[in-house]
């Protein structure tokens, strides 16, 4: 299939344009990469012409990512020369990835008859040996979509593509943080909710916490405020979670920090599709720039899929046998199912209760194969009193060590410093 080529230089007219980001949402370049959440790539083909084998490995590794669950892929050794004689018996595919280590005006020239093969709406990536400006330019006035040189790592090569295939109507996903205990009653939801306020109020970056254990519940609790609908409106009835929904469905906390209340009950048994959790997880994080999941001490698909397709993992565990076993059971899942993205967060909670026998730190961190991030102190006096006053320890008690380290870890997850302000006593009774 051939036409004139012009859909390249029609593409490039294009690039350079830029988007508004969400209120509370910053950009960053740093290694981390905060700028946003890691979408799905939708269902596309992908072609990769590919002249050394390191570059099809890398490849090949980003092929079995999470975020390539949708897309096909298929490697064919050779570079544009391959890549031309393939096309031009050959339907084109959405993206085209070809590597080339020609010099710049063979490459140029080649990309040039390539261009006579392809279709309108293709997008071309490029992967050569030299980083040169010139070369770049050239390339993208062709619309060449991308230019990347080696050494690459799978996720640069996966951003890369989810960038050329975002919607532009919504260009910008908030990043989704999940949290989940090794075992009932270490604490987990009291971390996400303590980590949702601390990203809300002291990084100053709008967040949404959404409480997904929908019988047992306690966002509503925690935070006092029982609104008249749940999270599982939205669950019933996922094609019709767009934003105006959304937004109408969601509890306010502060001006930054909303909630997706658990409607915490027995009396109705719920039977909900992992594709229905999917859908309205997605359709949050379109709305906010960071997303947090307290995710129930369960397993099941859709718990499974919220963890594995999550930007960030907190597991919390307690230093005993139990929570050593099942962390490491879970750790060992997500590492083998999320080979490009950090292993899950360990956060050590209530440490040192008086009088009970616990697993040594370092003896529980080399047992299940991940160092501590958090090692939070047993303190029942400023959890205890902050849960029965319907606040946050960062409300009661900003200066406690519990506190500082809730900042520490929003930090972690954003990339950012808290802003925390001193409250005064009579602020503090204004709060309650």
């Amino acid at each position: 299939m051939t036409n004139d080529g012009r859909s390249f230089i029609e593409k490039s007219s294009q690039m350079g344009q830029s988007s508004t980001l969400p209120s509370g949402f910053e950009s960053r370049t740093n290694a981390a990469d905060f700028s946003g959440g890691d979408r799905t790539i939708p269902a596309i083909s992908i072609k990769v012409f590919y002249e050394r084998s390191e570059t099809a490995q890398i490849v090949k590794t980003a092929a079995s990512d999470r975020r390539m669950k949708q897309a096909s892929l298929e490697c064919i050794a050779g570079g544009l020369s391959t890549a031309i004689e393939y096309l031009s018996a050959n339907i084109t595919p959405n993206l085209l990835i070809i590597e080339s280590n020609l010099p710049s005006n063979e490459m140029l020239t080649q990309i040039d008859i390539l261009a006579q093969y392809c279709d309108s709406d293709v997008e071309i990536m490029v992967i050569g040996a030299v980083n040169d400006i010139v070369l770049y330019r050239e390339l993208m006035a062709r619309g060449v979509s991308e230019y990347l040189v080696p050494p690459l790592q799978p996720l640069q090569l996966l951003r890369a593509i989810s960038k050329l295939f975002s919607n532009p109507e919504t260009p910008f996903l908030g990043r989704s943080i999940a949290t989940i205990g090794a075992k009932g009653g270490v604490g987990s939801s009291t971390i996400a909710h303590n980590l949702a306020w601390a990203i809300a109020e002291n990084i100053k970056l709008n967040t949404t916490l959404m409480d997904l254990d929908l019988s047992f519940g306690t966002t509503a609790l925690d935070f006092n405020r029982d609104g008249p609908q749940s999270v599982a409106d939205a669950l019933l009835a996922p094609e019709r979670a767009d934003q105006a929904i959304i937004a109408r469905l969601l509890t306010p906390a502060t001006e930054r920090l909303s909630l997706f209340t658990a409607p915490a009950t027995v009396s109705q048994e719920f039977d909900i599709s992992p594709e229905a959790f999917d859908t309205v997880i997605q359709a949050v994080r379109n709305t906010v720039s960071h997303l947090v999941l307290d995710l129930p001490h369960s397993w099941n698909s859709w718990v499974k899929d919220s963890l594995v397709s999550a930007d960030e993992v907190i597991l919390v565990c307690q230093p005993d046998l139990a929570s050593l076993r099942n962390g490491k059971n879970l750790i060992d899942r997500l590492k083998s199912e999320r080979p490009n993205d950090s292993a899950p967060h360990l956060v050590m909670n209530m440490v040192g209760i008086p009088k009970r026998p616990e697993v040594p730190l370092k003896d529980f961190a080399t047992a299940i194969g991940v160092q501590p991030t958090l090692v939070i102190p047993y303190d029942p006096t400023v959890f205890g009193t902050a849960t029965n006053n319907g606040q946050m320890i960062s409300e009661y008690q900003p200066e406690s060590k519990s506190a500082l380290l809730m900042d520490e870890l929003a930090g972690l997850m954003t990339g950012k410093t808290a802003q925390t302000e001193k409250k005064s006593f009579l602020q503090k009774l204004l709060r309650r």
